[in-house]
């Protein structure tokens, strides 16, 4: 059986018309073309649908029951179609998004709150997870994208700058190197360092600074955790090299960062996605959210920021404090 949408939508036309002219003139199309629908229509389900009068049309039994059917297979394709095209323009939709828990909790918050605002048909999935974990999910489409530091080349997934991460060093709020507006990789020379396990990128970027400065390190802490490492970071018990969105932990503890110089070390932070999979309509509109929101959450930090003012009022001349 080959019954087509237009010899439907011919059908209810003339039905809600009450007649094959005024139907033709609303669908736009020949009279003669509308009449022979409705009878190819009426030939293929072996059953008349109207009985044609001179002065109206009337549904028959059959008619009367098919036109019900009819209407909801209209109404329905329809609401597909609509739904399609708003999922094709990413009005709507479904978006999971992977990231390491601490850079998640730095981004994603603000990033998603300020997506949905925009776009309230998309529903946004966050899956936090450790940065080793990430890459595996988004190649195996448990995830649609994810943020993080990852190499620049790896295999079958495109990477998305979004801003630039550098490396500060993190102390006691009385510690001596709080004192300072910046600190060099030589000045950690001899200080009792909290570090990260051997399997972080951050902690090979650590190795690399100290190299650079001909040092080695005195390790006194070795953590898998960023939360961690502050917190004893906290009770001076070490200073921790660390990327900057650890301000999101740290800004709560007693404990304050500088920019670490003589190498600055920075690395992109990025959205990754698998490249053999068609990506949502919706993905491009929220890595421009998600750029903006990176760049606003990883600056200098205001605790930099206010040191920095506070040195610059102490320095300037009595007459302009």
């Amino acid at each position: 059986m080959n019954v087509s949408i237009r010899q439907l939508e011919a059908f209810l036309a003339v039905i809600e018309a009450g007649s094959f002219t005024r139907a033709a003139h609303r669908l736009r199309v020949a009279q003669p073309a509308l009449s022979l629908s409705v009878r190819e229509l009426e030939r293929v389900l072996s059953v008349r649908l109207i009985d044609r009068t001179t002065r109206r049309l009337e549904l028959t039994e059959a008619g009367r029951e098919f036109r019900i059917a009819a209407q909801k297979i209209v109404a329905d394709l329809d609401r597909l179609v609509r739904s399609t095209h708003d999922l094709a323009e990413g009005k709507r939709g479904r978006l999971v998004v992977a990231a390491p828990p601490l850079l998640a909790t730095a981004i994603m918050p603000a990033a998603i709150a300020d997506f949905r605002a925009r776009f309230p048909g998309i529903d946004v999935v966050l899956i936090d997870t450790r940065t080793d974990l990430i890459i595996n999910k988004v190649r195996a489409g448990e995830a649609d994208c994810a943020i993080g530091t990852f190499p620049p080349e790896t295999d079958g997934i495109e990477l998305v700058p979004l801003t630039r991460d550098a490396l500060l060093v993190f102390c006691a709020a009385d510690h001596p190197l709080a004192a300072r507006a910046k600190v060099g990789w030589s000045d950690l020379k001899g200080l009792a360092l909290v570090t990260l396990t051997r399997d972080s990128g951050i902690r090979l970027l650590v190795e690399l600074g100290f190299r650079s400065a001909d040092l080695a390190p005195h390790i006194a802490f070795e953590v898998s955790q960023i939360t961690t490492a502050i917190a004893l970071v906290e009770k001076d018990l070490g200073v921790a090299v660390l990327p900057t969105y650890a301000w999101t932990f740290a800004r709560f503890c007693n404990v304050v960062s500088r920019p670490l110089v003589a190498p600055v070390i920075s690395r992109d932070i990025a959205m990754i996605r698998a490249q053999a999979r068609t990506a949502p309509p919706s993905l491009e509109n929220f890595v421009r959210v998600l750029r903006s929101h990176a760049q606003q959450s990883l600056p200098r930090q205001p605790e930099q920021r206010r040191f920095a003012r506070r040195k610059r009022a102490t320095e300037a001349p009595p007459h302009t404090r």
